[in-house]
């Protein structure tokens, strides 16, 4: 299946006609998603010190992405592991004090877990931090500047979850990003825009 235009569109493209634009409950961020899609608020769970948090659902109701904003950023780069960078896309409608966050969708590899479903981490989202280089890096941090702090917008994915809305027979990050749920994930993540 070919990816849908909107896919790489820009923000100020139009979004399909079977998709919705959400606004955030404080009105300074919009994003587009499919119309089937859920936006979920789990209550008291808003960072401290105000901001959004919201989730995105499919209708099996599996989280697709987690929106928060007002996030104290600032992660810690403990340990660094062997990665893969398998989509990245810069995001010029977030950008603040001159940088420019961009969409990724990695992983890292822990070579000392046993169990296989631990071994490879995988998820999507915006980050700020810098591109990986050579053959390790830091922990994912998809976190990106957004004022008065930081935020973040994205999920992980989990190839051993095989709960309902799950695609089937999924178990490569290559063959996940050739799926109508990932094509619709980074489309929605990569629409994310000042609502003004």
């Amino acid at each position: 299946m070919d990816s849908p235009a909107f896919a790489t569109a820009t923000p100020s493209a139009t979004p399909p006609e079977d998709w919705k634009t959400f606004t955030t409950s404080d009105g300074k961020l919009a994003f587009d998603l499919p119309s089937v899609w859920a936006i979920e608020d789990p209550a008291g769970q808003t960072p401290q010190g105000g901001g959004v948090f919201v989730e995105v659902r499919n209708p099996a109701g599996k989280t697709m992405a987690t929106l928060r904003t007002n996030m104290v950023v600032g992660a810690e780069c403990t340990m660094k592991q062997p990665y893969g960078m398998y989509d990245s896309e810069p995001l010029p409608a977030l950008k603040q004090s001159g940088s420019t966050p961009r969409f990724t969708f990695e992983s890292r590899q822990d070579d000392t877990a046993t169990d296989p479903a631990k071994m490879t981490i995988l998820a999507y989202g915006i980050t700020s931090a810098p591109e990986p280089t050579g053959p390790t890096a830091c922990p994912i941090a998809h976190f990106f500047t957004w004022p008065p702090s930081g935020a973040m917008f994205g999920g992980v994915y989990n190839p051993f979850d095989t709960t309902p809305g799950n695609p089937p027979n999924v178990d490569t990050p290559e063959a996940y990003m050739e799926t109508p749920e990932y094509k619709n994930i980074r489309a929605m993540i990569t629409s994310l825009r000042p609502a003004v």
